[in-house]
């Protein structure tokens, strides 16, 4: 499979990206500073320099092209402003899912937050972070000729995964290592019948493939 992840270099998309590879996939990382370029190709995914901020739709369409299924790992970081909410954890998660469509593909996984919600209140940064992710997904939910699922894990650390995790659409709040967010998405990506699913991630007691087929099958 050809796989374009967007937000490449993020601490969950390194991850995946060496998953990917190591399981023969040709992967292409989209990152924004040309310096992270090695750090994706020591994964074994190729690095894509572009700015998700300022690319037209059809710019990103042109990257997209020819991909069997692309995913959205992009995020400001904890460390941004307010503004950062909007134009990156909507406004880049919006521009990408139109070109999937523009670039006709259908198969589309969203990393996005326990929480998310267009509707959640409050002023502080997190809440705006909330917002920008529901009101990212209610978009992606939106699209026709897309076959989307959303992923909203809890609260991440870097914890070695363990393969076990609790997946579905409403699991409660947990911890969850990074690494088996990754070990969920590669899974996720080669399940369509995940499809129109959003779907909440902990750690629990299922093996990833477990859970995901799980899911699946209702």
């Amino acid at each position: 499979m050809r796989i374009v992840i967007a937000g490449g270099h993020g601490q969950i998309a390194l991850r995946l990206e060496r998953l990917l590879a190591a399981r023969g996939d040709e992967v292409s990382g989209i990152i924004r500073k040309s310096e992270q370029a090695d750090d994706l190709r020591e994964t074994g995914a190729e690095p894509v320099v572009l700015d998700l901020e300022s690319a037209s739709v059809e710019e990103v369409a042109k990257r997209l092209r020819g991909a069997d299924a692309a995913v959205f790992a992009a995020g400001a970081g904890p460390g941004s402003g307010l503004a950062r909410k909007d134009t990156v954890d909507k406004g880049a998660a919006v521009l990408f899912a139109d070109a999937a469509v523009l670039a006709g593909v259908r198969r589309l996984v969203v990393v996005s937050s326990m929480g998310a919600d267009p509707r959640h209140q409050g002023d502080e940064i997190f809440d705006v972070y909330l917002r920008a992710k529901g009101e990212a997904d209610a978009y992606v939910r939106s699209l026709d000729g897309l076959d989307w699922t959303i992923l909203r894990p809890g609260q991440l650390v870097d914890d070695a995964g363990t393969g076990l995790v609790r997946l579905e659409a409403h699991t409660g709040r947990g911890p969850v290592a990074r690494d088996d967010v990754a070990a969920v998405l590669a899974e996720l990506i080669d399940t369509p019948a995940t499809a129109g699913l959003t779907l909440e991630l902990i750690g629990g007691s299922a093996p990833v493939s477990v859970a995901v087929k799980s899911v699946a099958g209702n």
